[in-house]
């Protein structure tokens, strides 16, 4: 293998797309760290990584506790580096009307799916904006461009729709400092040997990660196309 060119991270790295996206970075010379809550079944991606050849290391942790996040890249940072990639990939599909969900569970599925996010970004910062380059890609879904087809589904819409909202100021607020902030808006059901298929989308991630200054996206919708 390449030296490596840098330190990525998928915070919420469940199977189907945040593996996928790890196994791309990972060919393409990248450390990955895989934030998740099954310690177990990040150890196994992060042996498959390694056994072609890659570097990869674990970390379990719930990323809706924002309090716990500093401590998970703490460890990253000691163990492999500066994280120069964050993909923040975690979310919860929960079928309940908005009528009937309990609002302590609502407040949990936003926690995972927006505030983690933002805790997530807050902890990798710093060291993107000293070294005067970053990329900070976000998991969107189609639900937050067409909310009102998110019946059942209330806290998912809610929080895609917040993360999407997210994604667009912090983009401008951390241009200057070089650092690509932006979300891969995935506009339709993730399903292996599709045109949704999870390696297909992971390089969509690496698409947005090599534009160049001067031509980000902040946003690429994922149609199957």
């Amino acid at each position: 293998m390449t030296a490596i060119k840098g330190v990525c991270c998928v915070a919420g790295a469940g199977p189907g797309v945040g593996f996928a996206v790890a196994r791309k970075f990972a060919q393409e010379g990248f450390a990955i760290a895989l934030v998740a809550r099954r310690q177990t079944e990040i150890d196994r991606v992060a042996g498959l990584i390694a056994a072609d050849g890659g570097v990869a290391k674990g970390y379990a942790a719930d990323l809706s506790d924002a309090a716990r996040i500093p401590v998970v890249f703490d460890s990253i940072k000691h163990d492999l580096g500066a994280v120069s990639v964050l993909v923040y990939n975690a979310a919860l599909w929960r079928e309940c009307p908005s009528m009937d969900i309990d609002p302590a569970l609502f407040g949990r599925d936003l926690a995972l799916s927006v505030t983690g996010a933002l805790a997530c970004a807050q902890a990798v910062y710093p060291a993107m904006k000293t070294a005067g380059a970053g990329s900070v890609l976000f998991t969107g879904g189609g639900l937050s461009l067409n909310p009102q087809y998110g019946k059942g589904v209330s806290s998912l819409t809610a929080g895609k729709s917040a993360l999407r909202a997210l994604t667009f100021v912090m983009a401008e607020e951390l241009r200057p400092d070089n650092v690509h902030v932006a979300t891969v808006t995935i506009a339709g059901q993730v399903e292996p040997g599709g045109a949704f298929d999870p390696a297909r989308i992971a390089e969509r991630y690496w698409q947005l990660h090599c534009e160049p200054p001067g031509q980000w996206s902040v946003e690429s919708v994922f149609r199957g196309d």
